[in-house]
């Protein structure tokens, strides 16, 4: 146990965006902490905290309840990088590393370790803090699903679930009017989002990062739902999709972040050319921050839940410099350095885009399996 390793004190933030199932994460820490002999400090507002001397100490009854609320109760920053620091001097923003002032702060609160919960760009924090000689346990949360160390990111199945909601009640304005309506969604550079659920939705075009589409292909998916007497269409397209030969739409850029690029705009560039191109009359709906808002969904509670209770057991068993992970049905732990070593996209043989083509909603540039003529799924091994 903790108390025999001399584990007394632990940190925890949540960095990065907000999302469901971060809440559960920090019940499932701080409720078995004392049985280990811990106690449990929150670090306010992510890495910003650990930077400024933002904390609280928490116990059983600040996480009672909290388990199906949406947010995080620390609060978060995607703008607290230690290692790009944004500083207003003389009316210009400077990048400055403040990773030492995060060191002092993790040593003055007498913390022998951190729990970090957040995505890729947390987990590269993580990983040089961790070489810094912190002691640190990451655990993987992002709604796009785009950490390849494991099989599942907390947060996205409640991402998911309501872009298939939103896609429900578009579905039906759209018979009504028959228009076509374009629904963007988050993701950044990976399409898991849009892919999963725009299947759940039941989306008739799905667009997604990595296979750019083409613009006759989606004008041709229309003209043929028309002559089959179906007048409306759904297109699910992911903020980070782009045309062949195109470039990503993106509304700006923030230097203030580690990653300044703003992706944003796809769909209404979708939905204006789908107007040219065919004539029918569209609407663009942008989901934006509905799908990070809200309760986790009853899967990623318990996986969120999980994913806590077993990164206080690492901190207790002192192995740090680790990130939870599911894989299978089991929770396992891979190192930082090795979860953040590449992204998690949608793969051209994954199962979901298989079912996306057999379907006729997933436009891409290969032979569909309708092409062919035998198919079969491929294999999981």
């Amino acid at each position: 146990m903790a108390k025999k390793n001399g584990i007394r004190r632990i940190g925890i933030l949540t960095g990065g965006g907000d999302c469901p199932g971060l809440n559960a994460v920090i019940r499932g820490v701080t409720k078995p902490a004392e049985d280990y002999g811990m106690s449990v400090y929150g670090i306010i507002d992510g890495f910003e905290g650990l930077v400024e001397g933002k904390a609280k100490e928490l116990s059983n009854s600040d996480v009672s309840g909290i388990l199906s609320r949406g947010g995080t109760i620390l609060g978060s920053s995607n703008k607290g990088d230690p290692y790009h620091w944004p500083v207003e001097i003389n009316g210009k923003i400077e990048i400055q590393d403040k990773s030492a002032a995060a060191i002092k702060n993790y040593k003055s609160w007498g913390l022998d370790a951190l729990i970090a919960i957040g995505g890729d760009g947390t987990m590269h924090i993580c990983n040089k803090l961790s070489k810094l000689g912190m002691n640190i346990v990451g655990v993987p949360k992002t709604i796009d699903n785009d950490l390849e160390a494991t099989d599942v990111t907390f947060g996205h199945d409640s991402a998911v679930y309501v872009v298939s909601m939103a896609l429900d009640r578009l579905h039906t304005t759209a018979s009504s009017h028959h228009r076509v309506i374009v629904v963007e969604v988050m993701g950044r550079y990976a399409g898991w989002i849009a892919l999963n659920g725009g299947l759940s939705g039941g989306a008739d075009i799905i667009l997604i990062p990595e296979i750019p589409f083409s613009w006759d292909k989606i004008a041709a998916k229309i003209h043929e739902r028309e002559l089959m007497g179906k007048r409306f269409s759904l297109v699910c397209v992911a903020e980070g999709a782009k045309p062949l030969g195109g470039e990503i739409v993106t509304r700006g850029s923030d230097i203030k972040r580690t990653d300044p690029v703003q992706l944003g705009g796809i769909g209404k560039v979708v939905a204006d050319k789908i107007e040219q191109l065919t004539g029918r009359e569209t609407r663009v709906t942008v989901l934006g921050h509905l799908q990070r808002g809200g309760s986790p969904t009853r899967y990623d509670r318990s996986l969120a839940t999980k994913f806590g209770a077993f990164a206080i057991d690492l901190v207790a068993n002192k192995k740090f410099g680790r990130m939870v992970a599911l894989k299978g049905n089991e929770i396992k732990n891979v190192k930082i350095e090795d979860a953040i070593s590449r992204q998690k996209l949608v793969k051209p043989d994954d199962q979901a885009v298989f079912v996306a083509k057999s379907l006729g909603c997933l436009l891409y540039t290969s032979p569909s399996p309708r092409d062919r003529t035998r198919s079969r799924m491929p294999s999981s091994a």
